[in-house]
């Protein structure tokens, strides 16, 4: 009897079409080719990103596909050739790898062009398949419908499924006794937010801060920049419900802008007599990503980019903001590098070290 991995019958929550209501149905996923992991899911969440791509308004959706894309789970079975994991091991799997050193040397990423990876944890080597929806060893998909027809992969990881099949750069190892269940918020929220201000912005010890939206990402930023040392956050949100939340993660000051019948930017700038060191984007929102800009201080002011607007929209903002010094960045899964680090933030959970 042959030991090798065999495809398996199981639920997933597809999305047939772009603005289409998941639908869960049987699908098939088949085993792990060369290089190749299948995970069996333990636990997911739903993230903005998987949101806009169901209401089509993502640019490089493709349909039909499974979404998903922060999510813990267990190694069922490997491929040929796999050396960052065994079958039974607790992972997390990742939509943002970094490069092997074999393919650094090889130049085989087009981001960090092999010796420029000091510079970005972006990692361009899976990137052309990634978008297309499909798994970069032979440009297919892993997913079927009962009926033999493919369904698309999603930001390499295809988390809304009771197993999936990622490439090995694409899964990370924690600790055994990692309790799992808070495991899936490091596949994307809690280390988005947190590296952003601790990564992407070096978030000063006795700075002044705003967080724009206060879900999971802007909740981690917050915790981010208390952890840096910030002498003042202010955590800005249209649910007074979360501004309590972030209260527990460090927040010292909380602005609803409901409350106030001028741009929230103005309000930022006289709460803080001229504005914040550091200013957060955490909605997607290309209007919230404005007040953000414009809420940071002259000379220095730094405002970070961290959620992902809708397709077609773009921010506008006066060139003057620019010419006074205040500065605008993005930031991608908070600067971590994946396989590095996130087993080093899972065992500050196991320590009790991050909230």
């Amino acid at each position: 009897m042959s030991d090798l991995p065999k495809t398996i019958v199981c639920k997933a929550a597809v999305v047939m079409a772009p603005g289409q209501p998941f639908e869960i149905m049987e699908v098939n996923v088949a085993p792990p080719k060369r290089g190749e992991v299948r995970v069996r899911l333990l636990y997911a969440c739903p993230c903005h990103t998987d949101e806009i791509t169901q209401r089509g308004v993502d640019p490089t959706g493709v349909y039909p596909c499974i979404l998903g894309h922060e999510s813990c789970g267990e190694v069922e079975s490997i491929g040929e050739g796999v050396v960052t994991c065994k079958p039974g091991d607790k992972v997390i799997p990742l939509w943002e790898p970094d490069c092997f050193p074999e393919d650094k040397k090889a130049r085989k990423c087009k981001t960090c062009r092999g010796n420029e990876c000091h510079k970005t944890n972006i990692c361009g080597k899976f990137l052309d398949a990634f978008v297309k929806g499909v798994m970069p060893l032979d440009n297919t998909s892993r997913f079927t419908t009962k009926d033999g027809q493919p369904i698309h992969h999603f930001m390499g990881t295809s988390s809304f499924s009771q197993y999936t099949v990622v490439p090995q750069e694409c899964v990370v190892v924690v600790p055994e006794n990692s309790p799992m269940k808070i495991m899936c918020l490091l596949g994307c929220g809690v280390p988005t937010g947190m590296g952003a201000a601790m990564n992407t912005a070096k978030v000063e010890k006795g700075s002044t801060v705003a967080v724009y939206g206060l879900g999971c990402v802007g909740l981690a930023c917050v915790e981010g920049a208390r952890l840096c040392g910030a002498k003042e956050i202010i955590c800005v949100d249209i649910n007074d419900h979360k501004l309590e939340i972030a209260r527990k993660f460090g927040g010292t000051k909380f602005v609803n802008p409901k409350n106030f019948d001028k741009p929230i930017q103005d309000v930022i700038l006289e709460m803080t007599d001229g504005g914040v060191d550091y200013a957060f984007e955490c909605t997607g929102s290309t209007n919230v990503m404005r007040s953000a800009l414009e809420s940071t201080c002259k000379g220095w002011g730094l405002a970070v980019i961290v959620g992902i607007g809708e397709a077609g929209k773009e921010v506008s903002t006066r060139p003057y903001h620019f010419i006074v010094g205040r500065q605008l960045k993005g930031s991608v899964f908070g600067g971590w590098r994946s396989r590095e680090d996130i087993p080093k933030l899972a065992q500050k959970v196991i320590n009790g070290e991050l909230q």
